[in-house]
């Protein structure tokens, strides 16, 4: 969208509630305050339009790290050495996690944090730009559902604030952290428990999507519980005198085949799996040590208490079933989604301002050239923004996902933004949700969610009254039926021990593949791939 008609829109723009509008800061006159605050969010969209070619520089670049949860050290280093060079106070090892960090700046005023995911997932390994499968490095980890994009955006949105700031004189103070192992559910909790958002006003929080739009209320995603049983047996000689041993391998199996039948007897809602971490060694000793880690989900606080009890008295039981004893250790927690709407409707305010980005015929023929090469449903890159999405409604609650941001949900007024960075109809959590993030598709995307990001930010600072209404609303409809009721305890520690193997073995191989924006103008240049490549048949 040109910038004349972004400040037409802008300008046309009635604001988040009456409440809101009604208590905004006192000016000599509303058109003097209305044009002001226009002329703010018109700068930011400049702004953030000036580092478009560094937005698509972090976006390749942590695609090419490719780090899974808790083994983000490139990408940390990388980030975090773009804020300092531009003013951003850098504190690493935040909440007792090595790769988490935070970046502040500013002074006086509000405090307003950014955040989004950086971890990939195992197994994803993808060359982006073509349309159909292949690793850059077999069996490596990926950005398979585009957690390379979150950070970059937020990032251009706060150089861009930190500019309009200082130039006028706004007092206010911003805060960047990243979502580290979110696809372990293993952090956000921790951050809340150890302090990590004392005195934040409000949080604006992305994830990638194919859509632009964002939504208040209770969201579809369930609370979740990461734990693993480890059981406890005696060794013995399998064949020699089995009767002298006591399988631990026993104990899971009996707790895995008890759980899959009691599940007929478990509301619908409920979402559960497992993976045998430990199996033993070798089949002719009796393993005297084996683990199981489950992932218990279901909609709401005390549901998904109550469904990680019913797996610990199961456990209990396999552990008596097979002579064996059991422990169990938590290794991550997510709170129930639930959105801020005071925020989410200056926000999707803003979101409807600045419109989806301009797709060329090249990144529609590119979209289209995905889908038929991964046997995909056919459908367009979108060129008209989302809904505003209010409460998730069900006579029975069937949310399948969960993301941690929950956490930081029910600790400050907090939003997500979902903003337009990949093909529509990918397979989530699999390689071809990589295929189009180091493309222009996710360059364009990240560029205008962070105008978005940007401009909600220059409300926050600017209106305090949107700041009361957002602090209200948590209180007064937020917590009046549910409070933040976390699983982990005091004593539970992150599991930053996952993935340290994976990436010792595999980052040598996944260097040689980092981008080096210095030499290549894009990643897929240094790869050698032209965008876009549309023959589905080259494998």
């Amino acid at each position: 969208m040109k910038l004349a008609k972004l400040l037409a829109s802008v300008a046309t723009l009635s604001f988040v509630t009456t409440s809101v509008a009604a208590a905004a800061e006192p000016a000599p006159a509303p058109a003097a305050a209305a044009i002001d605050k226009t002329r703010l969010k018109a700068d930011a969209v400049v702004a953030v339009d000036a580092q478009a070619k560094l937005v698509q520089q972090m976006v390749d670049s942590v695609f090419s790290f490719a780090e899974p949860g808790f083994q983000e050290f490139q990408t940390m280093e990388y980030l975090t050495g773009i804020l300092a060079k531009n003013g951003f106070t850098i504190t690493k090892g935040v909440a007792g996690i090595p790769t988490a960090w935070t970046a502040t700046w500013g002074s006086g005023g509000p405090l307003i944090a950014l955040g989004s995911d950086v971890d990939c997932l195992l197994g994803t390994s993808q060359t982006p730009g073509v349309p159909y499968l292949k690793p850059l490095v077999d069996g490596a980890p990926g950005h398979g559902e585009g957690h390379n994009s979150g950070m970059p955006l937020q990032i251009a949105a706060a150089i861009a604030v930190k500019q309009i700031m200082q130039k006028n004189g706004i007092k206010g103070r911003l805060m960047l952290w990243p979502g580290v192992a979110e696809e372990l559910l293993a952090t956000k909790a921790y951050y809340v428990r150890d302090g990590l958002f004392k005195g934040v006003d409000a949080n604006i929080f992305t994830h990638v999507s194919s859509d632009f739009a964002t939504g208040w209320g209770a969201g579809g995603s369930n609370a979740l519980v990461s734990v693993e049983y480890t059981f406890h047996g005696r060794t013995a000689h399998a064949a020699g005198d089995p009767w002298d041993g006591r399988s631990a391998l026993d104990g899971v199996e009996i707790m895995d085949n008890a759980w899959n039948m009691r599940r007929e007897h478990l509301p619908i809602s409920q979402r559960s799996h497992y993976v045998i971490t430990n199996g033993g060694g070798q089949p002719n000793v009796v393993p005297d040590t084996a683990s199981v880690w489950y992932y218990f989900r279901q909609f709401g606080f005390q549901p998904v208490r109550d469904l990680f009890e019913t797996g610990n008295t199961i456990a209990e039981a396999a552990a008596k079933a097979s002579d064996t004893t059991v422990t169990h250790r938590i290794l991550g927690y997510a709170a129930p989604n639930f959105g801020n709407k005071p925020m989410a409707d200056a926000a999707y305010a803003n979101i409807k301002a600045v419109g989806m980005p301009a797709w060329s015929a090249d990144d529609q023929a590119f979209a289209k050239a995905v889908q038929t090469g991964v046997q995909r449903p056919l459908k367009p890159l979108a060129t008209t923004i989302g809904e505003l999405n209010g409460p998730y409604e069900a006579k029975v609650p069937t949310g399948g996902g969960s993301d941690d941001i929950g956490d930081i949900m029910w600790t400050v007024p907090t939003i997500t933004i979902r903003y337009p960075s990949n093909i529509p109809n990918m397979i989530g959590h699999n390689k071809t949700s990589a295929i189009a993030m180091a493309t222009p598709i996710a360059h364009k995307g990240a560029v205008a969610g962070a105008k978005a990001v940007a401009m909600t930010v220059i409300d926050l600072m600017t209106t305090p009254q949107l700041i009361a209404d957002a602090k209200a609303y948590q209180q007064n409809v937020q917590f009046k039926d549910q409070k933040y009721d976390p699983v982990i305890s005091a004593t539970d520690t992150p599991a930053i021990w996952l993935n340290k193997e994976v990436m010792d073995r595999l980052r040598p191989k996944m260097a040689k593949y980092y981008y080096d924006p210095k030499k290549y103008p894009t990643y897929l240049d240094q790869l050698g791939i032209k965008y876009p490549t549309l023959d589905v048949a080259t494998k």
